[in-house]
C-alpha cells in the first residue's frame, strides 16, 4: 500500500521560511521522480518543482525559482522542499507525488498540508 505523509506546514509572516517534508513507503521511492505542488484557495492545482530519481536535475516553476529548493534522500525515502522568502501568494495546500520528471504525469500523491503566509 502506496502511503504519503507531508509534515512541515503552518503558517509564517511574509519574508520568513519553513521546510516541508514528505515521507513515503508501500513502493520504489527511488525508481521515481517526486515532485511537489500546490492549491491555492479557490485555484486549481499547480506544479511547484520536481526533481529525477537521482537528485541530479531539477525543475521549477517560475514563481518559486530563486526561493525554493527541492531535495531528496533515498536512504529514507523523503523528499524536502526548503521554502524562504515566503510570499502571501504561496499560502496553499501542498502535495507531495511521485512520477515521471520529463513528462509531468504523476503516480502516486500525498494528502497534503497548509502553508499559510500573512502578516
Amino acid at each position: 500500500q502506496v502511503q504519503f505523509q507531508e509534515f512541515g506546514g503552518g503558517s509564517v509572516q511574509p519574508g520568513g521560511s519553513l521546510k516541508l517534508s514528505c515521507t513515503t513507503s508501500g513502493y520504489t521511492f527511488s525508481a521515481y521522480a517526486m515532485a511537489w505542488f500546490r492549491q491555492p484557495p479557490g485555484k486549481e492545482r499547480e506544479f511547484v518543482g520536481a526533481i529525477t530519481w537521482l537528485g541530479d536535475s531539477t525543475d521549477y516553476a517560475d514563481s518559486v525559482k530563486g526561493r525554493f529548493t527541492i531535495s531528496r534522500n533515498n536512504d529514507v525515502n523523503t523528499l524536502y522542499l526548503q521554502m524562504n522568502n515566503l510570499k502571501p501568494e504561496d499560502t496553499a495546500v501542498y502535495y507531495c507525488a511521485a512520477g515521471h520528471f520529463y513528462t509531468r504525469e504523476y503516480d502516486y500523491w500525498g494528502q497534503g498540508t497548509q502553508v499559510t503566509v500573512s502578516s
